[in-house]
């Protein structure tokens, strides 16, 4: 056996402590497939198809190929990024009632605004989905219905109007194998507002408008009626509001 000199024994301390000291690297993509699912690129009909609201006309999109989260962002996940960024825990960290910090560590993070969600998503090598493939994604591939699994949403479905948020993957997935597409958290997507871009969107892989004041969410949460976890829903925040019902997913770009 070939025994290591005083200098080689140096080396490998120094390149040991030197690669622990090393920022977190992105996941190999073995791993995100793991915790994320491949959405498969194709075209649907975007928007409420029973004509109910101004600003979600239905018209034809199409988006490419995308990995999306199977789950919202948890406690558990969300600590972590703070622990190694050094960024600040979110507003109602701590809190029971929100069910809020490493106490309930698969429950969707909370207290978020967009502008946490965006870094969280870069540091782990993500981003944050546009509305367009969000509402693809949420739709499962099932066509002119409201919900992520069909006609209808009740309480063995979906966590709405109830009393705090679940762990995350407490209900059945929809066809993509994304779970909570509906209920536990509203989620945080990418795109600005503008109530009438949908009269004006680019078919393919649209990304919202250019500049505006407030960004889209989409999805109803735990504090949210059944109406508002409507696939088609659309609502909107400024990007520095955080709420006790609001959280996000990220996405990756298919390679």
């Amino acid at each position: 056996m070939k025994v290591l000199g005083s200098t080689s024994v140096l080396l490998l301390v120094f390149s040991i402590l030197f690669t622990s000291c090393i920022k977190r690297k992105e996941p190999p993509m073995s791993e995100l497939a793991m915790e994320m699912v491949l959405i498969p690129g194709g075209e649907f009909l975007m928007g409420a198809e029973d004509g109910n609201g101004s600003d979600n006309p239905v018209h034809r999109v199409y988006v490419d190929s995308f990995y999306m989260d199977k789950h919202e962002v948890t406690n558990a996940q969300y600590f972590e990024f703070c622990e190694q960024t050094g960024r600040d825990l979110p507003e109602f960290w701590g809190m029971k009632e929100f069910r809020s910090g490493l106490g309930y560590p698969n429950h969707p993070v909370v207290g978020v605004s967009w502008r946490d969600a965006r870094v969280y998503a870069e540091w782990i090598g993500k981003r944050l989905p546009t509305e367009a493939e969000w509402e693809y994604a949420a739709r499962g591939g099932l066509v002119g219905k409201d919900f992520p699994n069909g006609d209808d949403l009740d309480s063995s479905t979906g966590n709405f109007s109830s009393k705090g948020t679940v762990p995350v993957g407490s209900y059945s997935p929809n066809r993509f194998g994304l779970h909570d597409m509906a209920g536990n958290v509203v989620e945080w997507v990418f795109d600005y507002y503008h109530e009438d871009y949908y009269k004006a969107s680019p078919q393919k892989n649209p990304r919202g408008p250019d500049k505006g004041k407030f960004r889209v969410i989409r999805g109803g949460g735990w504090h949210s009626g059944k109406s508002c976890n409507k696939v088609h829903f659309r609502n909107c925040l400024l990007a520095r509001w955080v709420d006790f019902n609001l959280g996000f997913r990220c996405v990756k770009e298919l390679r």
